[in-house]
């Protein structure tokens, strides 16, 4: 393969240099919200269960956080909005055959993750506009831990969650639709 780099932008669309770059970008937006989501602290301090829906739950938490963030943009940010959206259900996809769904339970399976993360960003970001920490973990504690009496540590996710939406309001919308996003370490409960 030769380089693009000194070629016309029109000849790099036809070789494919804008549409690997849009992926390359895309990927390391989508490799900081699961790096994000796999904090340590969220399951060592925080008692996440470290589980598939564990992290599932965790993933799809910084991705509503992200898509949060860039709603009501246009141009950029709602294009990357969507490929984000687009990547994260692919991902969810690939990992459900991984776990060994066949191909007759795939389409079963994503239209239910499809509706438990559109319900939890719903809620999460009904609490985060009031400003709710007992909302957001009242919210937190239903969807991580369901079934559970009491889950202590639902309050300290949620201040994390609050100071994660705060930082990601800071970061200027060139900085994340140029591939850079910035979560705060968890603080222990």
């Amino acid at each position: 393969m030769f380089p693009l780099a000194g070629f016309p932008s029109s000849l790099k669309r036809f070789f494919g240099g804008e549409r690997a770059a849009r992926r390359a970008l895309i990927e390391r937006v989508y490799e900081q919200i699961v790096a994000a989501a796999r904090q340590p602290a969220l399951y060592a301090d925080l008692a996440v269960p470290d589980t598939p829906l564990g992290r599932y739950e965790m993933v799809a938490l910084h991705m509503f956080l992200v898509l949060h963030r860039l709603r009501g943009g246009t141009g950029a940010a709602a294009a990357l909005a969507q490929d984000l959206t687009d990547g994260f259900f692919a991902d969810l996809d690939h990992s459900i055959r991984e776990l060994g769904v066949g191909d007759l339970g795939v389409p079963k399976r994503m239209k239910k993750l499809a509706r438990m993360f559109y319900g939890r960003a719903k809620a999460y970001g009904e609490a985060i506009e009031q400003g709710s920490v007992e909302q957001l973990a009242e919210a937190l504690a239903r969807n991580i831990r369901p079934g559970e009496a009491e889950w202590p540590q639902a309050s300290a996710l949620a201040r994390y969650v609050m100071a994660a939406h705060r930082r990601l309001a800071e970061q200027a919308s060139v900085a994340i639709t140029g591939g850079e996003v910035a979560f705060p370490a968890p603080a222990p409960a």
